[in-house]
């Protein structure tokens, strides 16, 4: 196992601190943080979940919160070198800037086909936001005769399982199902939908991106011997402040709700160690 320059990556899931998209260095293979900051509130200082990881020259986003273009300037990533993007899971935090590297990429003329990589219903999702490009595509730049490339066959989609192993460009992606969704196992939710912690394991190294996710036997196992782990980690007393000031008027059973979720579907710092030290990294 190479040296590890960076045994554990916090990804502060709900940090209250400022903080910038790195940049992304000039060539090797490299996990570059572009947005740390996750839902429901939006933050002043930080862009929502968003990843950059190179390898071999190529950019590849691991989530995509709302933000991720404008990041990716800041950290001196151009949008055609992006060569598929992987989704963990379908809330708007990991998803909101999906939108926006979809359609800038059709404005400026990179036809070659994005592929997306995400659980069930990642099809779904991106079909309502190649059909929200449609007019724009149409119009184009005004020039009589002269549309856009018609959005649907600018991107592909592959939707991952629990278990999955695939191949992208000389890197083995390995996905498991994490705990971030309490469905009740064999149910027709549980397989409907999945929250996937991901392990990218590349030529002298292997990172694993936990996503969001509560503490998991399965992450623990995807993430033995890594070289790099970066992972949620929640300030419940910070989240829920400005939860409330944010929503002081929320109904009790919604509140309720949120604090269970946030409580049981995410990691805190101690946890973060623990899911560490069990995997040896």
């Amino acid at each position: 196992m190479p040296a590890r320059l960076s045994r554990l990556a916090l990804a502060a899931l709900m940090a209250t601190s400022p903080a910038v998209a790195q940049q992304a260095p000039s060539g090797g293979d490299a996990f570059v943080t572009l947005g740390t900051m996750g839902g429901p509130v939006p933050s002043r200082d930080r862009a929502q979940p968003a990843n950059a990881l190179t390898h071999d020259g190529r950019v590849y986003l691991v989530d995509v919160g709302d933000g991720t273009v404008q990041q990716m300037a800041r950290a001196g990533i151009a949008l055609p070198t992006v060569k598929a993007v992987f989704l963990s899971h379908l809330h708007v935090d990991h998803t909101g800037g999906l939108s926006a590297v979809l359609g800038l990429r059709n404005q400026t003329n990179i036809n070659d086909p994005l592929t997306i990589y995400g659980p069930p219903g990642t099809r779904e999702l991106v079909a309502g936001m190649v059909a929200s490009m449609q007019p724009a595509a149409r119009v184009g730049y005004g020039i009589p005769g002269k549309p856009w490339t018609p959005p649907a066959q600018t991107v592909d989609v592959i939707e991952l399982t629990d278990g999955e192993s695939i191949t992208v460009d000389g890197m083995t992606v390995t996905a498991a199902q994490n705990t971030h969704y309490d469905f009740a196992p064999g149910s027709v939710d549980v397989r409907n939908y999945k929250s996937l912690s991901l392990r990218f394991d590349l030529p002298g190294r292997s990172i694993v991106y936990t996503g969001d996710t509560g503490p998991s036997a399965a992450v623990e196992k995807l993430a033995q011997g890594a070289d790099l782990l970066v992972s949620e980690m929640i300030d419940m007393d910070g989240t829920l402040a400005t939860v409330a000031r944010n929503s002081p008027n929320m109904p009790a059973p919604a509140r309720q709700q949120l604090e269970q979720h946030l409580s049981t579907h995410h990691l805190t710092p101690n946890a973060v160690g623990r899911l560490a030290a069990s995997a040896g990294v």
